[in-house]
């Protein structure tokens, strides 16, 4: 998975569920859990995610990472770039696809050789 792919995954996840812990996060993610302290530092940094203390039913204080208003576009952003080259991909394979059968056919007409 790209940086991109990460970011993109993290921020959709934070979106929905802002309570999760870093260490819930990167189980999500099926990353490590230094990966995610690092994903979620410089989404802070560069300004995307904000932290936000809240109260969780244990008494205990917890951050809630929140989506700023650019880390709601950046989402859109990437999301617009992801689904492109995911399409570009698809038609790719679907070419490929279509070279590997006649090949395939092209063989079993000539007996297999």
């Amino acid at each position: 998975m790209t940086d991109e792919e990460n970011t993109l995954k993290a921020l959709k996840i934070l979106e929905a569920h802002p309570e999760l812990t870093q260490r819930e996060l990167a189980a999500e993610l099926g990353v490590s859990l230094g990966k995610t302290h690092y994903l979620i530092k410089s989404l802070v940094d560069i300004g995307l995610v904000k932290l936000d203390n809240f109260q969780r039913s244990n008494n205990k204080w917890g951050y809630a990472y929140l989506l700023t208003p650019k880390g709601i576009a950046e989402k859109a952003a990437i999301t617009v770039r992801f689904l492109a080259r995911k399409q570009n991909e698809y038609k790719r394979l679907e070419r490929e696809i279509e070279e590997l059968k006649s090949e395939v056919e092209g063989r079993a007409q000539s007996g297999g050789r």
